[in-house]
Formats: C-alpha cells, sequence, structure tokens
C-alpha cells in the first residue's frame, strides 16, 4: 500500500485544457506525495505515455477526441495503476461508477473532490484488477444494475445484487447478508449503499436495515411490525419507516 509520505507517481490525460490546467495546478500546490511524469490528450497519447511513464496512479478523463477512456486501459501492456475518472457524466453512468467501485472526480475539479478522491486511493490496501471494475460497469450500462463490488478493509467482493437479502448498519460499516448465508463486511455506511439502491426493489425499513424485498416471507403487525425475511431473519420495521416500506411492498408485488 501506497502511504501518503510516499511519492506516488501520477500521470494526467485530459483532452480539456482548462480541466487539465486545473487538475495540475491543484495537484502541484496542494499534494507535493504526488509526482506527476506527464500528460496526455488523446487514447493513443495515453497509452504511449502510461507504457514510457509506468505511473502507480493515472487520472483519466471518460470522453477523449479518438475515443474512450475505457480503451486507454484496454489497449496499455502495463496495468499496474490505480485511477481515478475525471467525467461529466449524467446521473445514471455516474450509478454505475458506484456499483463498480470506480474512483472518479466530476468535472469541473474541485479541491475538495481531488482531496477526497486521493484520500480514498491512500486508503485501500488491496484491489481488484482495473478491468473487472471497468466490465461490471459495462455490465451494469448495458443491464440494469445487476452486479456491485462491496469494499471492504481487505480487498474487494463482486456479488449479484439478486443474491442480497439484507443489509445492517454497523456504525461506519455495513453488513451485507447473502442467501449463501455468507456475511461480508463493507467499509461503507448504510447511507451511502441506500443512495445507490433507490430505485430497486430494495426498501429502508429501519435506521439498521435495508432489505431487498425479494426476499420478504411475511410481514407481521405492529407498531411498526416485523419482516420476515426467506432466510429467517426478523428485521424490525420503524413507525417512522413503516408506510413507505408498505407501499413499496405493494409497488413491487404489481411489478412482479
Amino acid at each position: 500500500m501506497v502511504q501518503e509520505n510516499a511519492t506516488t507517481t501520477a500521470v494526467i490525460i485530459e483532452d480539456e485544457k482548462s480541466n487539465l490546467q486545473t487538475l495540475t495546478y491543484l495537484l502541484d500546490k496542494n499534494f507535493p506525495s504526488i509526482e506527476l511524469l506527464g500528460s496526455a490528450t488523446t487514447v493513443k497519447g495515453g497509452v504511449q505515455l502510461i507504457e514510457k511513464a509506468m505511473p502507480q496512479l493515472v487520472f483519466l478523463d471518460i470522453s477523449l477526441p479518438d475515443g474512450t477512456g475505457f480503451e486507454v486501459l484496454e489497449k496499455t501492456s502495463f496495468k499496474n495503476f490505480k485511477v481515478i475518472f475525471t467525467t461529466a457524466l449524467d446521473s445514471f453512468a455516474l450509478r454505475a461508477f458506484e456499483f463498480s467501485a470506480l474512483h472518479y472526480i466530476l468535472k469541473p475539479v474541485t479541491y475538495e473532490e481531488l482531496k477526497n478522491a486521493i484520500e480514498r486511493y491512500y486508503s485501500l490496501k488491496t484491489d481488484i484488477l482495473i478491468e473487472d471494475k471497468v466490465n461490471v460497469y459495462k455490465q451494469n450500462i448495458q443491464n440494469n444494475f445487476q452486479k456491485i463490488i462491496i469494499p471492504s478493509i481487505e480487498g474487494f467482493s463482486m456479488i449479484m445484487l439478486d443474491d442480497v437479502i439484507r443489509l445492517e448498519a454497523d456504525d461506519a460499516y455495513t453488513i451485507f447478508v447473502l442467501k449463501t448465508k455468507q456475511r461480508l463486511i463493507a467499509s461503507k455506511p448504510l447511507n451511502s449503499f441506500e443512495k445507490i439502491l433507490s430505485d430497486l426493489p430494495f426498501s429502508r425499513v429501519h435506521n439498521k436495515h435495508l432489505i431487498n424485498l425479494k426476499f420478504v416471507n411475511r410481514y407481521l403487525k405492529g407498531k411498526g411490525g416485523y419482516v420476515i425475511m426467506e432466510n429467517g431473519d426478523e428485521i424490525e420495521v420503524s413507525v417512522r419507516r413503516k408506510v413507505d416500506f408498505l407501499l413499496a411492498m405493494k409497488n413491487y408485488a404489481r411489478a412482479v
């Protein structure tokens, strides 16, 4: 793992002059541990730069004059680096980034966004190959979000959403309970997953619980009530979330 007091070599692949200048300025001024080795503005130039410089970190624009940032990743023979994408993509595509655990900075680049992205980079201990993340991204764009990559302290897990019975808050972490009886601990709070799973058949029934409606077996009435999941887990429904849960359940039943 790269430490914050160690030098991290980096390159920028960005075709918009103003964004290239801003990113270069912010890195030079605020992040002395990042050593810039050069920049490129095209897919071809980006591939050549990466193979020559062999950086640890690449700031990579999604849209380039002769192709996409993904093509840079496919074409370069040197693969031992991490990526922070720079993008102006719409909300649908950004959601796919979240599902795929791909790090990104929204344009126009700001100091705060860049700081957060670099902190995430330094916090990573192990990582799934970038090609695997990109494949999950492309699959989710084409198939409307079927897989999710779960970041953990040890690295990442790649799972099908249809295998997730429920999510449970555990302070700043989230426990994923799967139909295989496996439990995965994600290094993100439950609120983060509630946001990216919105519009999918998941319902926040309690401050601590987000459930997959597909696995609801029974609902027991009460002040808030309880949900019995297919695996036998009994989940409390809070009073203030009861109406939203029942409405979500009714809409889900109609959809299936």
